[in-house]
């Protein structure tokens, strides 16, 4: 028995599932999650000793590959100074300024330590803002597991949601509409109907949650257009797409301004960061300055601060994203061209350093298009790649990324496993 099935043997008495997060678990393609031991680069390897290249950077953080130099030295150097304290520091005010500098909707910023907190905090303040109850979402957008967000649509337009998890009250679902993304017809009958009644419309600008989706032009600015016209805000979750994408994030490449704006995985440079933020006067009330309570013993921790800081530092420099963006075409379109050549049903799409595989003729732009993907295919493709050493995500609604240390060498290589997987799948 390999090292991979006793771990998560072990695991299963312990952890329920054997995990900490669902995906991990492998349960949407099958067989044993590998337990991963150390990293490096582009590559991590398991507990047998296996070397992966890694196509999840641990689901969007490690966009400068792992262990970088200059991160890694950075942390050392608030090791030295101490795990926690509880108490300001220097550094939070050091990376607040650089988040608001890079990101020009955000005068202020509050640091937490997951997009979950994140999320979840905006849609409280939103509330509290605004003195509305209600809050869109759009199906295939996650932004974490707050109660309000675990919510699927009803049988109509204008229906309460209905949880998608046990646990959720039916009090709290009420609360939420949930609309179809991209939806531009569903969005503007539903602001007709019950405008007055929402605080906030929360999404994520370039989806990762349902693979990579990306919000048309058309549909984010109409949102930016009836959020504005009937009092409510607009909550850009760029959680995954924040600095993955582009510098400002998701809203640069769209030129448009949300009142709010949820940030994580790359502003923690791989540990436990996130924050929210947005215009002064709508941050004036949070706590302790304002009625809405947020707090978080952990939040601004040093380790995690400083990995971030020198991370945003790294992707300033120049022709940063040039790079990874060149890098990651390379790799959708290489992959896009074997796919065809082996007579499959097969798109890509690919925006900074992130990228999404689908089984199907063009790329989706609905969680609906996502699910008529081929998802047989996608599992044979995934265990393919992954026995000849490539970790995709795995499930077939999970965007990919690439860091800037997949250079061409390693990206060729990955192309060359693709072919022969893309083949086993006609055989």
């Amino acid at each position: 028995m390999s090292r991979n099935h006793e771990l998560f043997a072990r695991a299963q008495k312990t952890i329920p599932g054997g995990v900490n997060s669902p995906v991990r678990a492998f349960r949407s393609v099958g067989g044993t999650p590998c337990f991963i031991k150390r990293a490096l680069g582009p590559h991590f390897w398991d507990a047998d000793g296996k070397r992966y290249v890694d196509y999840i950077g641990s689901w969007g953080p490690m966009i400068l590959g792992h262990l970088d130099a200059q991160v890694l030295a950075a942390v050392e150097t608030a090791l030295t100074h101490g795990f926690s304290f509880g108490t300001p520091t220097e550094a939070e005010i050091e990376i607040a300024e650089e988040i608001c500098k890079l990101v020009p909707s955000i005068e202020q910023v509050r640091l937490v330590c997951s997009g979950t907190e994140a999320t979840m905090s905006a849609l409280r303040l939103a509330r509290g803002f605004t003195k509305r109850q209600r809050i869109i979402k759009f199906e295939g957008c996650y932004h974490g597991h707050a109660d309000s967000l675990l919510i699927k649509a009803g049988s109509g337009l204008l229906s309460f949601g209905q949880p998608t998890s046990a646990g959720v009250p039916d009090t709290v679902a009420q609360h939420t509409t949930v609309l179809e993304y991209n939806n531009l017809e569903q969005l503007s009958e539903t602001f007709a109907s019950i405008g007055a009644e929402i605080a906030a419309v929360i999404v994520e600008p370039i989806a990762g949650n349902m693979n990579l989706v990306r919000g048309a032009p058309t549909f984010l600015q109409k949102l930016r257009e009836l959020c504005t016209q009937h009092g409510a805000l607009l909550i850009f979750d760029e959680v995954m797409s924040g600095f993955r994408v582009a510098l400002g994030g998701a809203q640069a490449l769209y030129n448009i301004t949300p009142d709010l704006t949820c940030l994580g995985k790359i502003i923690g440079g791989g540990m436990p960061a996130a924050a929210f933020g947005g215009r002064r006067e709508i941050m004036a009330h949070l706590a302790p300055l304002g009625a809405v309570y947020q707090a978080g013993t952990l939040a601004g921790n040093p380790l995690a601060v400083a990995a971030g800081l020198a991370t945003l530092k790294r992707l300033q420099a120049p022709n940063f994203y040039e790079q990874l963006q060149t890098q990651t075409a390379r790799l959708t379109e290489g992959l896009a061209q074997a796919a065809r050549a082996a007579g499959l049903a097969f798109s890509t799409d690919h925006i900074g350093g992130m990228f999404g595989l689908y089984f199907t003729a063009r790329p989706p732009t609905c969680l609906a298009e996502v699910a008529n993907c081929n998802l047989e295919h996608f599992n044979a493709f995934f265990h393919h790649m992954l026995a000849a050493g490539f970790y995709f995500a795995p499930s077939a609604y999970e965007a990919g990324f690439v860091s800037i240390t997949h250079d061409a060498a390693v990206i060729d290589a990955t192309l060359t496993a693709a072919r022969a997987a893309f083949s086993a799948l006609n055989d």
